[in-house]
């Protein structure tokens, strides 16, 4: 196994958000979740980052030394660097670096498993490698030559560069085949008039094992940062009939790269076009309230902020006191406190689901033709069919449908009222 050493660095300007030992353990998680050993995190304190190492060259021969006594594969930053801090860094240290997106990167490499996780990937590590090129090597600044050329033909670095245009350009077309994809299902199914609800949260909250809680849809859970990458949807019915469709999302994390939003802006569509969001939070975290601020830091990048929402306070089973989950409630939008892994409260986050679209459903008794009785399924499907009775002039049923579907068959007259 990889060894590695960790730098978690502070910065004067990020003085007000996350603890240094805060930042130190997420990227410990990090480095867990990228299948390396942990050796040892070591801290640094700085004002301003350095152009040519981000951190002090003091530092940087300090952490050589150490990476020379406790025999380090690889040095981890806990900040992005530039491709020269980075070569500065590899000269002065003597081991390979890597920074925060490229740790995040390669677990969204080992995550993802459908073609458009793959492709999402792929497309976020080129947009990462493309102004990094510069200063990699002699290996990439070669000239070439030879049939076909005039002069001493490009330069090794800008044919790197054009093949690395060339492909972004191709698998952005190609999400865009995805994403044009996802939308026709999601026009399906508002024109079935089912509604989404999107799972959002900070990774390893907890969001697959609701959504297996919930759906039987047998997501990969795990006590890892990222397990889901990409997106899994099911069909729900709630208490009163109502069918949605519960949507799991790849999980959040504090400063969250923008042009790792941006590269999977295909995947977090579910949260832009979802009616409701379910905000997952780990409950038993000492993180919960930055966890918090980072997810809506992440929504608001969205534009999927003030969208309506439920706050589930999950892992309630991992508390050893609960008397003080009364007073946490009131610092969250529409909360219920839950354990997913134990299905506690589960009923009542349901309800809360359902009061959510309680306007969009309608509870009447109607009559329906023997010629009809197609319709018998539909309702089962879309609402609730709370009694029904075979007659000889039809079938008479107490239903619960949604408001424009009933409306819709009242007006063509596939179905009649019984005042």
């Amino acid at each position: 196994m990889e060894k590695a050493l960790l730098v978690t660095i502070r910065l004067d300007s990020e003085k007000g958000s996350w603890k240094i030992e805060d930042t130190a353990l997420e990227l410990e998680e990090l480095a867990a979740t990228c299948r390396v050993e942990v050796v040892d995190n070591v801290t640094c304190l700085r004002d301003r980052p350095t152009p040519n190492l981000f951190i002090g060259k003091g530092k940087a021969e300090e952490i050589a030394l150490l990476c020379q006594e406790l025999e380090i594969d690889t040095v981890i930053f806990s900040h992005d660097l530039s491709s020269v801090q980075q070569r500065n860094l590899e000269e002065v240290i003597g081991k390979k670096t890597v920074d925060r997106t490229q740790l995040i990167l390669d677990i969204f490499a080992w995550h993802a498993k459908t073609p458009e996780g793959k492709t999402q990937v792929e497309l976020a590590q080129l947009q990462y490698l493309m102004p990094r090129l510069i200063g990699k090597g002699l290996i990439l600044s070669r000239t070439g030559g030879g049939i076909g050329t005039s002069g001493p033909g490009e330069q090794r670095l800008e044919v790197d560069r054009r093949r690395i245009r060339e492909k972004i350009d191709r698998l952005k077309d190609d999400l865009k085949h995805l994403a044009l994809h996802r939308q026709t299902l999601r026009k399906k199914r508002k024109e079935g008039l089912i509604p989404g609800v999107a799972l959002v949260g900070y990774t390893n909250a907890g969001k697959s094992t609701l959504l297996n809680a919930l759906t039987d849809a047998g997501q990969t859970v795990a006590d890892s940062l990222f397990t889901t990458l990409d997106p899994l949807s099911k069909n729900l019915q709630l208490p009163g009939g109502e069918n949605v469709i519960l949507s799991d999302t790849v999980g959040f994390l504090n400063n969250l790269p923008h042009h790792l939003i941006e590269a999977f802006k295909a995947t977090l569509e579910e949260v832009i076009q979802a009616d409701l969001l379910i905000h997952v939070l780990d409950a038993s975290s000492a993180l919960l309230e930055k966890n918090n601020r980072a997810v809506f830091s992440v929504l608001k990048e969205l534009g999927a902020e003030k969208k309506l929402m439920i706050t589930a306070l999950n892992k309630i089973d991992l508390l050893e006191d609960r008397s003080w989950l009364q007073q946490l409630k009131g610092d969250f939008v529409n909360p219920v406190e839950i354990s997913a892994k134990t299905k506690e409260n589960l009923p009542a986050l349901l309800e809360k689901i359902q009061d959510n679209f309680a306007e969009r459903m309608v509870k009447a008794e109607i009559m329906v033709k023997h010629a009809r009785m197609g319709l018998i399924d539909l309702f089962y499907r879309q609402g609730k069919v709370e009694h029904i009775e075979y007659l000889q002039k039809g079938i008479k049923l107490k239903v619960s449908l949604p408001r424009v579907l009933y409306q819709k068959l009242l007006h063509n007259k596939e179905i009649k009222e019984i005042n």
